[in-house]
Parts: C-alpha cells; sequence; structure tokens
C-alpha cells in the first residue's frame, strides 16, 4: 500500500489546507507521497520540509504587505503575487525554507502547472527543494491573468489548477492506492463557466490551447469533484474539506480572515483524527 495525499489549490482558500497540515504534522501523520496545485503546492510543501506553522505564519505576518501581494504589485511587476519576494527573499531570508529536510525526506512530492502552449497538465516532481523546484511551484500557483506566464526549459505554464485541479487521478496512476484528498470547496460546491472568457481570449491569444482549456475548466473540475465524491462514497478514499463556504478573498489581507480559516482546516482535521489513522493505517 501507498499513501498518497492529494492538495486543491484556491488561493487563501489554501489556509484550510494549512490548518489541516499542521495537524497531521503535530500528529506525526505522513504519507510516501503528496501533490499539490497552486497554493496546495506552495503552502503543500511545507509537509515534506516538516515546518509545522510555518505557511500560515508567513502570510499572516506578511498579509498586509504590498510586497507579497497587492495592486501595486500587478502593476508595477506584471503579478498579483510579487515573484521576487515569495519565491526568493521570504524563503531564502525572512522565513527560510528549510531545504534540508525537504530534501532528506523520502516522501515524494509534486507541483502540478499547465502548460499553456498545450493547456495540458505537466507534473513536476520536486527532488532537492532548490530554486528549479521552487520555479515549478511558482509555475503552479501563477494564476490567469494577474501572473505572467513562468519560463521553464523551453515550456511556458500558468496555474495548475486550470488543467488538473485536484490531481487524485495522477496519484492513483502512479501507484499510490490509499488517498487522502484535502478540498478547499464545500461537498455540494459546482463550479461555473469562467467569467472573464473576453479578457482571457485577448490576453492570451497566442495560446488558443490554453484558451479552450479555461473555456472547459469548469467541466473538468465538476468532473474530479464527482470521482472523488463517488469514490469517497464507496468507502475507497478520504476526503477532508470545509463544511461551507470559505468566503476568503484571493488576496486576503485581513489576518483575522486567515486565521478564521487556518482555524477551520484545523478543526476539521481534528475532528476526523481517528478515522485519518485508521484509514492510513
Amino acid at each position: 500500500m501507498k499513501t498518497g495525499l492529494v492538495m486543491e489549490g484556491g488561493a487563501m482558500r489554501g489556509m484550510f489546507t494549512c490548518g489541516i497540515l499542521d495537524v497531521f504534522l503535530e500528529n506525526d501523520i505522513s504519507f510516501d507521497g503528496a501533490v499539490g496545485v497552486s497554493a496546495g503546492a506552495t503552502f503543500g510543501c511545507n509537509i515534506k520540509s516538516g515546518q509545522q506553522g510555518r505557511a500560515f505564519r508567513y502570510n499572516k505576518k506578511y498579509c498586509t504587505d504590498k510586497r507579497y501581494h497587492s495592486i501595486w504589485s500587478l502593476i508595477t511587476t506584471g503579478d498579483i503575487y510579487n515573484v521576487r519576494f515569495c519565491y526568493d527573499e521570504l524563503p531564502y531570508k525572512l522565513d527560510k525554507w528549510d531545504i534540508e529536510a525537504f530534501k532528506n525526506n523520502p516522501m515524494e512530492f509534486y507541483c502540478v502547472a499547465t502548460d499553456i502552449r498545450t493547456g495540458k497538465p505537466a507534473y513536476h516532481k520536486c527532488l532537492t527543494g532548490e530554486k528549479q523546484d521552487i520555479v515549478w511551484i511558482q509555475a503552479s500557483a501563477s494564476m490567469p491573468l494577474v501572473s505572467k506566464p513562468v519560463h521553464i526549459d523551453g515550456g511556458v505554464y500558468l496555474d495548475g489548477g486550470i488543467s488538473d485541479s485536484i490531481p487524485l487521478k495522477f496519484m492513483e496512476d502512479n501507484g499510490y492506492d490509499r488517498n487522502l484528498v484535502v478540498e478547499t470547496q464545500p461537498v455540494d460546491y459546482v463550479k461555473g463557466k469562467q467569467q472573464y472568457m473576453p479578457l482571457v481570449r485577448f490576453m492570451l491569444r497566442k495560446y488558443p490551447n490554453m484558451i479552450k482549456c479555461m473555456e472547459e475548466r469548469y467541466l473538468m473540475y465538476n468532473e474530479e469533484k464527482r470521482y472523488i465524491r463517488d469514490k469517497e462514497e464507496k468507502g475507497q478514499l478520504l476526503v477532508l474539506r470545509p463544511d461551507a463556504p470559505l468566503h476568503i478573498s484571493p488576496i486576503e489581507k485581513d489576518p483575522g480572515e486567515l486565521e478564521r480559516v487556518y482555524n477551520h482546516g484545523r478543526e476539521v482535521a481534528n475532528r476526523n483524527l481517528q478515522r485519518i489513522k485508521e484509514y492510513l493505517g
């Protein structure tokens, strides 16, 4: 049996995931492998480095800092989440990511980005936690329209949630047969069509496959939710999700709101702690 952890994105809905992961770390709950999408990657990588509380701590500390995320950053750099601050200054200077612990943990960790030329998901296995992995995690979390595409080894990438929002099937295809999924939307959430398609068609006019991918994202997402729910009802999967919509801004600046969502993640994990331990064996 190989245990896997699947982490949905959702910008600051990811604080819910942070709460769950910190409960896992406090209770020595580990996995053979994990995959994170967007915020599920940027925050989820801390489970491999074993840094309990880190993602919540730096988000709460810097959420009002315009260097972290702001319209000012979008106007001046083209990225609403400032790349230099988020992927250089923060992990290497201000709240250091434990690269050695990440490297030495045998748990496999993947992140998902979307190849904007093909509109298909790209799955990257983070091996060392060094700069190449950081750039892939950046690509995974680079939201369309408010982020510049990320260039890696001749490819061009954006947010992985566009092409594979909850990559359970990826983990299953890679031999993970006992998976736990962390969703950031409630069980009855149904995604609608993209509201900003005219702007998408203009901004991404050079990438027709990406435009098609974004047009059809709601279909992919809702099918993944159905697949997960079906396996959950059959007892083949354990899912942790919010009890209700989290109602938090993608660039939330209220530390109290971040804490509210984080604490809800902790509450859901603690409520299900015995089930989690029994399920993972």
